[in-house]
């Protein structure tokens, strides 16, 4: 065993060096005192349990919904809704300020519980913490103006008064996976309920006492506790019963699934957002930096051990300069320490449950047995946890290898080279998928022309994804089959409202009138068009 800045690390050869568990566990963190707490009120009238991927322990018994269940909790929502929304927008703003000064007090708390549901290491759990902040701080500032009636030029000046105004849509339902179960929670609850409307969740089992953590903050900061409802169970039973009631559904997962909740949303005229799967490209230019290409493809493609919609999948590297950048790439990967501590320090931490594992190991085995070549990784760890597996980086990978073109949604990442720009472009818009990207490249103008051509939501330059999901001012979100709709900024909050226009006809009415007949009234009303024309009106 030998020590660095006061962490301990098993040698363990070529592999990965090992941060060894010290201090508390999951038992320290989730103790049956918490569950009580978090669980009272929450509707369920069976029992079912989650587990830690950490050691594949049994760690909380939760109260589990039935289709009743939600029917009470959507029940209570609607009751709670009408008050919360007869609230000013900047009431209800004062929320989330008031929310946000108690999760960054509270951190710790929120990071404990993340990593022993998630698995994942500590800073990897704080990424979370920041970005529920961000948001947090943004809506709660920015709301009243986004929410504010706005003023249009109506039909005709002076004639035609005209106000847009936006309203909640009810009651907000709410599916969420277990790889980000607090900033994928309150990404879309918290403009949701800044906008007035009431929420039911039905978040992963696993992953359920986290967002059960952050409605209890949520109640400290001000929210009357009925207006955001937790319901939990099996989401082939609780997700069609959130998904009937709700005036609006927000899901986050596989595409599978989302083609599922919006047929089913649609079936009843509802809208629907759909945040679904990825299998994005980082570029490396011939002109980049290599070292800082190669740590940047490193967080982008084994943050939460690549259990993250916006992770790097592919890494295209100009044929120039690939023997460099692979060098340093591997390098940087082989050197990422691995364990389950809760403590910061662990560079990669667990995969979430057995089935993250077996498409992992699907995927590197069946590359391998078909030609491809692991430059690292290429091995589960069971010494660590049940669900680790090493970061790994594949070379020689080609169709019909399913590494190829499905989502790994694991720490595997392929490697391509390529020497022409158009043919890359091309390479990297040929998957089904359009979620994130990243090029890589000094010359930045270069950089944001390829971005316009890249067929992704976000494109980050010389970062992978953190720059376009940090700035919360601006959509986030996918094309193609990686979703619909948009998280942040103005789009994020009014897909929660319902817009309407409110008309004032004053002095004349749009029809014919002093004495007009209709033959007049079409050459006045016509006249009137090409005179607005040359003003520029709009």
């Amino acid at each position: 065993m030998s020590s660095h800045g006061g962490i301990n690390y098993l040698a363990t050869g070529d592999d990965n060096p090992v941060v060894a568990q010290s201090g508390r566990t999951a038992t320290d963190v989730v103790t049956a005192d918490l569950v009580f707490r978090l669980t009272r009120g929450v509707e369920g009238s069976g029992r079912t349990v989650s587990c830690t991927p950490m050691t594949g322990e049994i760690i909380a018994e939760l109260p589990e919904a039935t289709p009743h269940d939600v029917e009470v909790a959507f029940r209570r929502a609607r009751e709670a809704q009408r008050a919360w929304a007869s609230l000013s927008v900047r009431r209800r703003a004062a929320v989330l300020l008031n929310f946000h000064d108690i999760l960054l007090d509270k951190q710790a708390e929120a990071m404990d519980l993340i990593q022993v549901e998630t698995g994942k290491a500590r800073l990897h759990a704080h990424e979370e913490v920041q970005g529920v902040a961000v948001v947090a701080r943004h809506y709660g500032r920015k709301a009243p103006a986004y929410l504010r009636p706005r003023r249009h030029l109506g039909a005709f000046p002076v004639l035609t008064k005209v106000t847009e105004r936006h309203h909640p849509r009810g009651v907000v339902g709410q599916i969420v996976p277990w790889n980000y179960p607090l900033e994928l929670s309150l990404a879309d609850a918290l403009p949701a309920l800044v906008a007035g409307n009431a929420v039911v969740t039905k978040p992963d089992t696993q992953s359920a006492l986290t967002p059960l953590w952050a409605r209890r903050q949520l109640i400290q900061a001000g929210l009357p506790a009925d207006v955001w409802q937790i319901v939990i169970g099996d989401g082939r039973v609780v997700g069609p019963a959130v998904v009937d009631r709700a005036d609006y559904v927000a899901f986050t997962g596989s595409v599978r699934t989302g083609r599922e909740v919006a047929a089913r949303a649609a079936a009843r005229l509802v809208g629907a957002s759909l945040e679904l799967g990825g299998k994005n490209a980082l570029l490396v230019l011939a002109d980049a930096d290599l070292d800082k290409a190669a740590e940047g493809a490193v967080r982008t493609s084994f943050s939460s051990a690549g259990q993250l919609c916006l992770s790097t999948e592919r890494i295209f590297v100009h044929s120039s300069v690939a023997p460099a950048f692979l060098e340093r790439f591997v390098q940087r990967t082989k050197a990422l320490t691995l364990g389950t501590s809760l403590n910061y320090g662990v560079g990669m931490g667990s995969l979430a449950g057995r089935r993250q594992l077996e498409t992992v190991s699907r995927h590197v085995d069946q590359a391998v047995a078909e030609g491809a070549t692991v430059l690292t990784g290429g091995k589960q760890r069971p010494d660590i946890g049940p669900f680790f597996y090493e970061p790994t980086v594949l070379d020689g990978v080609e169709p019909p290898m399913a590494v190829h073109a499905e989502e790994t949604f694991g720490p595997v990442v392929s490697v391509y080279r390529f020497t022409d720009e158009d043919e890359v472009i091309e390479r990297v818009n040929s998957t089904p998928y359009g979620l994130n990207s990243s090029v890589w490249t000094k010359d930045t103008r270069r950089g944001e022309r390829i971005a316009t051509r890249l067929q992704t939501g976000t494109v980050n330059i010389n970062e992978g994804y953190t720059s376009a999901h940090g700035s919360v001012r601006s959509p986030m979100g996918g094309m193609k089959d990686s979703g619909l709709g948009r998280r942040h900024g103005l789009e994020g909050i009014l897909g929660y409202t319902e817009p309407q226009t409110v008309a004032t006809q004053r002095i004349l009415p749009l029809a014919p009138s002093m004495g007009m007949d209709d033959q007049q009234y079409a050459a006045f009303i016509s006249l009137s068009l090409r005179v607005m024309k040359a003003l520029r009106f709009r």
